[in-house]
């Protein structure tokens, strides 16, 4: 499992005073304060965080060390990270996200379908992006316990029972 986890990016400038408009992947998404502080993906850099406000499709924030617009606009698709450590423990039936990435996906029959490329979430459920042998494009599978029953992190297996044809 990686030790340090994405809660969220910085999606740009918000105003000329050195605010920075964030996109959070925490449940909720005044949460990512909480993680602080946070880090870029290498490491190189480490930021305080102070929320300012909610604003449309993010929330404004001040970090340290970014002071104008400028510095701002330079951080625009940042990753934020946050060491593993840091976050909550979850219960049995849920996942973070980078954890199901790269998960062997295998169908009721062991027949294997493919590797977790990604979770995408379209307003309603996750969907795991699956991409295997034999498959042209990715599949979007429904994160449901109907359709994915099994979710077993030890072994990086995922047993799933998709529709019919859905693999075809």
């Amino acid at each position: 499992m990686t030790e340090m986890i994405c809660v969220g990016a910085i999606a740009g400038a918000f105003g000329v005073r050195g605010e920075v408009r964030l996109k959070s992947f925490t449940a909720e998404a005044e949460a990512i304060a909480d993680y602080a502080p946070l880090t870029t993906e290498d490491g190189s850099r480490e930021f305080d965080i102070v929320l300012t406000r909610a604003i449309k499709n993010g929330i404004a924030a001040r970090l340290s060390g970014v002071i104008t617009k400028e510095d701002a606009d330079a951080l625009k698709g940042v990753q934020l990270y946050a060491p593993r450590d840091r976050l909550p423990e979850l219960p049995e039936d849920e996942f973070y996200h980078t954890d199901l990435i790269g998960l062997e996906v295998r169908d009721t029959g062991g027949t294997v379908l493919g590797r977790v490329k990604s979770v995408q979430n379209n307003g309603a459920e996750d969907m795991l992006e699956v991409h295997g042998p034999g498959l042209k494009n990715t599949v979007l599978l429904t994160f449901s316990k109907s359709v994915v029953p099994t979710v077993d992190l030890a072994t990086g297996r995922i047993v799933a029972d998709p529709p019919d044809g859905l693999f075809e």
